[in-house]
């Protein structure tokens, strides 16, 4: 059973007498089945993804990178299960869940979710409609991050290419600086490279100065 929440995906998850271990909480390794139930609710039950038919060979899961911050021990009141996403990648979204009851969060996760091919079995291209679906579910800080990074690269690609396309011009003057200092710092490169492989001899009395290569001698041949 999943709850509506602005901005995240919640499931009502309860807690099992079978998932508690020899110490009396719920052990490490259940808790992590918590995460994947909401990641398979949000990722296959959700209403939009049925009805649209979103990742239709299933997900992968990529990474999970998780904090154990409290001891959490059976009762009968379920756990809330909270996702929300905080990155979109090609290919992959970054999810963060929080496993809570009554205002304690017991566990974070950060899960990378990956969208699996039919027919290769590996990864593919996140299509426009899951795009939109899982943007529904990022914070306002991760759909600004998101807007300022596609901003800046659209305004790089506009003064590399000379695209007649108009970029702000904070963002523009920011891409020209990176430009402008990447371009100096090869020149400076080469030009050391270029230092380094010619040999110098120090003439006495007077600055190093580049060697001279020796003349070649004829020898006459005998005969």
């Amino acid at each position: 059973m999943n709850a509506v929440q602005p901005g995240a995906h919640v499931l009502s998850c309860p807690t099992r007498w079978s998932d508690v271990d020899e110490n009396g909480h719920i052990n490490n390794a259940r808790l992590v089945g918590y995460v994947q139930e909401g990641i398979h609710d949000l990722f296959r039950h959700h209403a939009t993804a049925v009805r649209e038919a979103l990742f239709p060979a299933g997900f992968l899961i990529a990474r999970h990178e998780i904090d154990y911050l409290e001891q959490l021990h059976h009762r009968p009141e379920p756990l809330s299960v909270r996702l929300t996403v905080e990155r979109l990648g090609r290919s992959s979204a970054q999810v963060e869940v929080n496993v809570c009851r009554d205002r304690l969060t017991f566990m974070r996760a950060r899960t990378v979710v990956v969208a699996r091919d039919r027919e290769s079995g590996r990864s593919r291209a996140l299509s426009p409609a899951e795009r939109r679906f899982l943007s529904a579910f990022m914070t306002d800080a991760a759909r600004a991050q998101a807007a300022l990074a596609a901003t800046t690269v659209t305004a790089a690609t506009t003064v590399t290419t000379g695209s007649t396309v108009t970029a702000p011009p904070a963002v523009t003057a920011a891409a020209v600086a990176v430009t402008a200092a990447v371009t100096a710092a090869a020149v400076a490169v080469t030009t050391a490279a270029v230092t380094a492989t010619t040999p110098a001899q120090r003439v006495p009395g007077g600055p190093m100065a580049p060697a001279r290569r020796p003349r070649r001698r004829c020898h006459a041949s005998a005969g």
